[in-house]
């Protein structure tokens, strides 16, 4: 019997526009929601913007820092939440 695979959810696929902030980080191509956060992880890890002692601290650059509503260092959870509002 062979296991169903699970279908991620169609929200999650639905190519979503970013803001021109955070454009300027990922690219200003309208994307899926998963490819969103691909892409500014690669951008983390490009930049070394993860903080050293707390890994789930992520501290912005100049590029960030817009996206992030100003702030200097926010949660991995937290910047979930802070990038979704720049996706229309």
């Amino acid at each position: 019997m062979a296991k169903a695979k699970r279908k991620p959810s169609a929200a999650f696929m639905k190519p979503m526009h970013p803001s021109a902030t955070l454009g300027e980080v990922i690219g200003d191509k309208a994307m899926p929601r998963t490819e969103v956060t691909k892409k500014i992880w690669q951008y983390i890890k490009r930049n070394k913007l993860q903080d050293k002692k707390n890994r789930r601290m992520i501290n912005a650059d100049e590029k960030l820092k817009p996206v992030f509503g100003g702030k200097k260092q926010v949660s991995m959870f937290e910047m979930t939440k802070l990038v979704s509002r720049h996706l229309k």
